[in-house]
């Protein structure tokens, strides 16, 4: 599809060349704005590229990433960059900058395109004017934790790690954990081994079900073997599965993702009485960080958290500072209302019956 008046040029879906060159000259561009991302989003079979490449008179171009459910009738639809569980998405231009009548522009596109609702979710430093040109939206903060991993990693030890999470690191060294670390694809059971039993570690501690926990967590982590297959496919070698094994036992693992200037810490999960008494998670943190930083790379994304939880916690112990996304929603029928009160009810009568 491509559209132009006498302001821009509309193409959907965008060029691959044109998303690369966009996504490199943005130093700032996060992973999930990735075309490796991208792909994976799509793999899944669930939704619909529709994503679109704004070019200006200027000669200023945008992409917006973006996508819709498949087969969804037209007056249902529904258009997000990204959906929920796919994190961010929002627009990639060069340099990252934009003026504000181009993001007024973009923006009143966009809104017009969800004929139920439509939904961007722009990163912590994305340009002033996405904001302020967001007239047509109502607008959400959310909390993330970032790690500046600039200065290297023998500072990020001595002034960004706090003094808790030093001695952590050095009990795990004491150990005798050890660490393995596969870009295959081959450590993935194990890794979702280990998630289900946070699963289960969360449901009792919630007094729910196990199906009630897992559909609560998909619904902001969306995490299933196929889902995490492919995403390891389409990042391949950028994709590393990192597993510490005490006495033969899987203790923790994470997986990782990595593009442009970021490392992206993106699952993690734990055997919690095996890895909490010798600081498993600690120690694989501090092993990606540093790897991160002899890479060159620039920012490790820890993901959200709700301030002063003890993940919020966990996060500003390895150096991470707290920075916030914004979501911009714009809706014809209350959708998102509609599905929080949905899951509000099912909360409070899990709650009555326990």
């Amino acid at each position: 599809m491509r559209s132009d008046n006498s302001h821009l040029k509309a193409t959907s879906p965008v060029p691959r060349d044109v998303w690369e060159s966009l996504y490199r000259s943005d130093e700032n561009a996060v992973v999930s704005q990735s075309l490796a991302w991208r792909d994976a989003l799509f793999a899944s079979g669930r939704y619909q590229d529709v994503s679109l490449l704004y070019e200006f008179p200027s000669g200023r171009q945008v992409v917006m990433p973006m996508a819709c459910r498949r087969q969804q009738p037209r007056w249902a639809n529904a258009v997000a960059s990204w959906p929920q569980v796919w994190g961010i998405g929002g627009p990639i231009t060069q340099g990252g900058q934009v003026s504000p009548t181009e993001a007024a522009v973009v923006l009143g596109d966009v809104a017009r395109r969800g004929t139920v609702a439509a939904t961007i979710m722009l990163r912590h430093d994305a340009d002033k004017a996405w904001l302020s040109e967001a007239r047509q939206f109502h607008v959400e903060e959310r909390g993330c934790y970032v790690l500046d991993l600039a200065e290297g990693f023998g500072h990020v030890w001595q002034h960004k790690f706090r003094s808790n999470t030093r001695r952590a690191v050095r009990k795990a060294e004491r150990s005798g954990l050890e660490v393995e670390v596969d870009r295959s694809g081959r450590l993935l059971d194990v890794f979702y081994d280990l998630y289900e039993k946070s699963l289960s570690r969360w449901a009792a501690a919630q007094h729910e079900p196990l199906w009630f926990t897992r559909l609560r967590m998909n619904r902001v982590c969306y995490t299933t073997p196929g889902h995490l297959a492919l995403v390891a496919k389409h990042f391949g070698s950028d994709c590393a599965t990192w597993v510490a094994w005490y006495k033969g036992q899987p203790a923790a693992a994470n997986i990782v993702l990595r593009s442009g200037a970021y490392v992206k810490a993106w699952r993690g999960a734990m055997d919690k009485e095996i890895a909490a008494p010798v600081c498993a998670t600690e120690f694989l943190d501090r092993l990606a960080i540093e790897e991160a930083c002899e890479e060159g790379y620039r920012f490790y994304d820890m993901g959200g958290a709700e301030p002063g939880s003890s993940l919020a916690r966990f996060k500003e112990n390895l150096g991470a500072t707290l920075l916030f996304t914004h979501e911009l929603r714009t809706e014809r029928l209350p959708v998102y209302r509609a599905r929080r009160l949905s899951a509000d009810v099912v909360s409070t009568l899990m709650s009555r019956a326990r």
